[in-house]
């Protein structure tokens, strides 16, 4: 495919899904501008990112840390006003890094990350919101703290380290209907107090709007599919 026809597929895909978000909204009763959309730019290079940016698109989400250090630093310097996201695992080595180049970080999930955010969110100066990552399947493979635990871990988070937990993220189990995931999360959010909802991807967004979803995260409904497992 050429570039001038990926920019129109992924300006067209990101126009669609803002559709969706509309819609979706609508049938929930609730005001599309509570809804913010992370389009997840993880493996795809600048130049496929550019087009996104041009169709007016000013929030990204990112797997990786070194992977977002190798683009988005360039990308920031041309076009500001940028809101970066970090969706996938963080390694307490990398906190360092996070903090510098993320604006939102959705995974924290044990209190190793925890501490080292907080002991570098006091050294930078900089204060990323953060997001408890809940496994809400249970499933051995996927990082997240358990539901069970989650009520305790995000008053350590509190108490202990001094961080203010913006909201709560999941992944579902890709065999299972998310509904009831998304449900779980937002039952756990208000009985702490906590108002984001980071749920919903390219396969079910629309659910997780209806389940108050505040961020959904979109890859390859805007960008393309990719050849990685756990696509956005």
């Amino acid at each position: 495919m050429n570039t001038q026809a990926e920019a129109r597929d992924a300006a067209s895909g990101l126009h669609a899904v803002r559709g969706e978000i509309l819609s979706a909204c609508r049938d929930a009763g609730r005001d599309s501008a509570a809804v913010t959309l992370v389009a997840v730019s993880k493996t795809f290079p600048a130049p496929e990112i550019v087009p996104v940016i041009a169709a007016g698109q000013r929030v990204f989400g990112e797997n990786r840390v070194q992977e977002a250090q190798g683009k988005w630093p360039a990308l920031c310097a041309v076009h500001p006003g940028m809101e970066l996201h970090l969706i996938g695992p963080l390694q307490s080595n990398k906190a360092r890094e996070a903090v510098a180049l993320f604006d939102v970080i959705h995974t924290v999930d044990r209190p190793k990350i925890a501490i080292a955010l907080a002991e570098e969110m006091a050294r930078q100066g900089r204060r990323p919101r953060l997001f408890v990552q809940v496994n809400t399947g249970a499933e051995p493979q996927k990082a997240g703290v358990l539901p069970e635990a989650a009520d305790a871990f995000i008053a350590e988070c509190r108490e202990q380290h001094g961080l203010e937990i913006f909201g709560l993220m999941c992944i579902p189990p890709a065999i299972e209907v998310p509904d009831p995931h998304f449900a779980l999360l937002a039952k756990i959010a208000a009985r702490n107090g906590v108002s984001g909802l980071s749920m919903g991807m390219s396969a079910d967004f629309p659910a997780a709007i209806r389940q108050g979803a505040t961020h959904v995260r979109v890859g390859s409904a805007i960008f393309g599919h990719r050849s990685l497992p756990n696509e956005a």
